[in-house]
């Protein structure tokens, strides 16, 4: 197989003028060939990777992921030491890289941004009633302005599923755009859960109208249901991606969160991406990885390709 290629760092290119409109976003909407969608993927997962491409890949992966806590019992010192490990994933080695986003309640919000001040990482927050996105629109935005104002550099919202599944999809593009707009400086990034769904019909059509609503990232998952990200359901978000692209000039990121736990995985997702949109996506700019659990497998990979032998599952700090 062709090597992936080792882009120079890309930048978004200027938006081309469109309108935002529901009517556009359905203009794209399409029927998905499922077969064809997981027999892509199912193929693009078993191409190997020559050791060079392989360790430049898990270095790669480890600069894209969200470094993730979401859980009721978050402490300050449990963020803090999270942020210790999102700028030093190895303190041993330092050509690891350290990692694009620390993702936290807004409530821990303050002691992140302290932990990671000078050091590159964002600080990202969810918001709008995560993880269910039940509850008043009016909410949604007040969380996303006081989330913004407390330091966040990216907001992680959930759609309304419920409206979607309704066939309401205006209340969803409204909310969307909503948000955005309070957003103000702060990306977004609008989590579709396509494990509630049902169809990857349904996951072109939710993808279509967050773009065309603002997003500035799609995202599969919250990690919080029992199906998260798939190798297919990323595939059909990133043609989405693509087909918004050919027809506004706007590049939109793409962050497949949950499940996605081994470095064989990591690996099979960048294949993915840089079949499907070339090496202009190859950059945390554009891709990430929601992680909790992947950092740790990844570095005792690249441990494994400098030494020859792999390191206990100890030797790395726990999440």
């Amino acid at each position: 197989m062709a090597e992936m290629i080792h882009p120079a760092s890309a930048s978004p290119l200027p938006a081309a003028a469109f309108r935002r409109s529901l009517a556009d976003a359905l203009e794209l909407d399409h029927g998905v060939d499922a077969v064809a969608a997981e027999e892509r993927a199912a193929s693009l997962a078993k191409r190997s990777l020559k050791k060079e491409s392989k360790v430049w890949g898990l270095k790669l992966a480890i600069s894209m992921m969200d470094l993730t806590t979401l859980e009721g019992k978050d402490t300050a010192g449990k963020v803090f030491a999270l942020c210790k490990k999102a700028m030093r994933p190895d303190p041993t080695d330092r050509e690891i890289p350290h990692v694009a986003a620390v993702c936290v309640y807004p409530t821990m919000i303050p002691y992140a941004k302290q932990a990671l001040e000078g050091s590159g990482v964002k600080l990202a927050a969810v918001a709008t009633g995560f993880p269910s996105g039940q509850t008043f629109t009016h909410i949604k935005v007040n969380e996303t302005r006081e989330t913004v104002a407390a330091g966040a550099d990216e907001i992680d919202m959930v759609i309304d599923r419920g409206a979607f599944l309704s066939g309401d999809y205006q209340k969803v593009f409204d909310e969307i755009a909503e948000v955005k707009e309070a957003c103000g400086p702060a990306h977004l990034k609008v989590i579709l859960e396509t494990g509630e769904l049902a169809n990857y019909d349904q996951v072109r059509r939710a993808s279509l109208i967050a773009m065309y609503a603002g997003a500035d990232f799609i995202k599969t998952s919250t990690g919080k249901v029992g199906v998260n990200a798939t190798l297919p359901v990323t595939l059909v978000m990133l043609e989405a991606i693509r087909d918004f692209r050919h027809a506004t000039g706007k590049l939109i990121g793409m962050k497949p969160a949950g499940g996605i736990s081994n470095s064989k995985l990591a690996l099979a997702y960048l294949v993915l991406l840089y079949e499907t949109m070339g090496p202009e996506w190859m950059t945390p700019d554009m891709f990430r990885f929601g992680a909790s659990s992947l950092l740790n497998d990844v570095l005792m990979q690249l441990r494994k390709e400098r030494t020859g032998a792999y390191q206990s599952g100890d030797y790395f700090t726990i999440d």
